[in-house]
Order: structure tokens, then sequence, then C-alpha cells
């Protein structure tokens, strides 16, 4: 695949469209993929609505500790299949945003109960970074070249291994306090991690038009939609971090 379709998105890596057939069919457009995403987004509010209203009519973490496990695991499990069976994207997409929905559900309404406000300007946040990234790169603000994709793929990976370290070394006793703290390097090191997250939106906007522009297959709008909402969920869930970083020091 050429390298303007690489990105650090493992959804939406360069390997993506290898193997898809273009020209059979319908192929794959950009306004496609954002009906798509916003029926994404709906499957996503409706169960993290479900989970918030568990949560805060019982005002304790047990009661959607099992529904936040249930869509960790199983959101990991369809993120995993929708990768490797791509055309299996229009069932397995849907199911994945759901599952997220009970994970953000239950965690925003945790977090909303010690700081009241938090998940309306972590939503917020979210889709107005959505917005101003998008807007950048349609203005050509943020130019898209090749040494920028290796940027933020390095990044995100570093980032990646960090979260998998302290995971493996959490078992033996060993914590990161510095950077999940609500000090200056806990803070400066959430704002990082933002950042990159809104960067590899950028990325997602310009694999999935030029996976438009190649003709690919209309079930990759489903596949388009899921790795953009993979970035999208993870930007909240640093948002949120940081805000609560933040509130946490006050």
């Amino acid at each position: 695949m050429p390298q303007l379709l690489r990105t650090s998105n493992p959804a939406l890596s360069d390997r993506a469209f290898q193997g898809e057939a273009a020209g059979i069919g319908e192929a794959m457009t950009v306004r496609g993929t954002v009906n798509k995403t916003g029926l994404l987004l709906i499957c996503t509010v409706l169960t993290a609505a479900w989970t918030w209203s568990v949560f805060m009519h019982s005002r304790t973490p047990e009661a959607v500790a099992p529904m936040i496990l249930v869509g960790l695991i199983g959101g990991l499990i369809f993120a995993m299949i929708t990768i490797f069976k791509k055309t299996w994207s229009p069932v397995t997409a849907p199911v994945y945003a759901l599952l997220e929905g009970l994970v953000l559900g239950g965690v925003s309404a945790v977090l909303e109960l010690r700081f009241p406000g938090i998940a309306m300007t972590a939503v917020s946040l979210t889709f107005g970074t959505l917005v101003m990234m998008l807007l950048a790169y349609r203005s050509g603000l943020i130019p898209v070249t090749d040494r920028f994709r290796l940027g933020i793929v390095a990044a995100t990976g570093g980032i990646a291994l960090l979260y998998i370290s302290e995971i493996v070394l959490g078992f033996f006793g060993i914590h990161f306090a510095s950077i999940n703290g609500s000090g200056p390097i806990g803070i400066g090191f959430s704002v990082v991690v933002v950042i990159i997250a809104a960067l590899n939106l950028v990325l997602d906007f310009d694999f999935i038009e030029n996976g438009a522009r190649a003709g690919a297959p209309k079930y990759m709008e489903w596949y388009g939609a899921f790795g953009l909402m993979v970035t999208l969920i993870w930007l909240y869930f640093e948002i949120l971090r940081l805000l609560s970083k933040m509130r946490s020091r006050n």
C-alpha cells in the first residue's frame, strides 16, 4: 500500500486495505464513513447513558463494575475481530461501540460524582478537538507528510508501550506515581498524551480520505468509522484523566 495510507491507529494501519478488492460493487465514500461514524456514536451514547443512569441511582461503583468489566473485555475482543476480519465490520463495529459505551458511561459517572461537571467538560473538549483537527486537516494547516506520520506513529507506540509496561509492573507492586499523580509531571504527561491523541485524528482523516479515493469496498466505511471511534474514545479518556488530575489539585 502507498505510504499515504499509513496511520498510528492500529485499526487504520497501512495494511488495512491490503487484500481488499476495489471496484467491485459500491465503493467507500467519505460521506458514508461520516454517517457510519454517527451511527457508532449513537450506539456508544445509548449504552453510556444506561450505565450512567445505573450508577446515579445506586451511587456505588460496585453497581457498574461488572458492566465496565464486560465493556473492557468485550470491547477488546470485538476490536481485534474487527481489525482481523474487516468484512465483518458492519456487525462488529456497532457491537464494539455498544461495549465501549458501557465503559465510558460507568467511568464518567464515577468521576462525575467526585468532580461535578467533569463528564460534560470532557465531552465538549473531545468534540471541540475533533472539529478543530478536521478544520486544520481540511485547510492544510497541518500537512500530513511522511515525517509527520512517522513522528505520531513513534509517539503513539511509545505511549502504548508505557501503558503496557505500567500494567505489567503493577502486578509486582511497581507504579509510576509521578505520571499518574496530579503534580506538574503528571499533568504535563497527560497534556502530551492528549495532544498525540488529537493528532492521530488528522492521520485518521487522511487515511479515510485516501481509502475513499482508492475505491475501497463499501463495508470499509464501517471499518473506517470504527478506526475513528477508537481514536475518539482514547482521546475522551485522556481528556477525562487530565481533567481529573487538575481537579484533584483544587
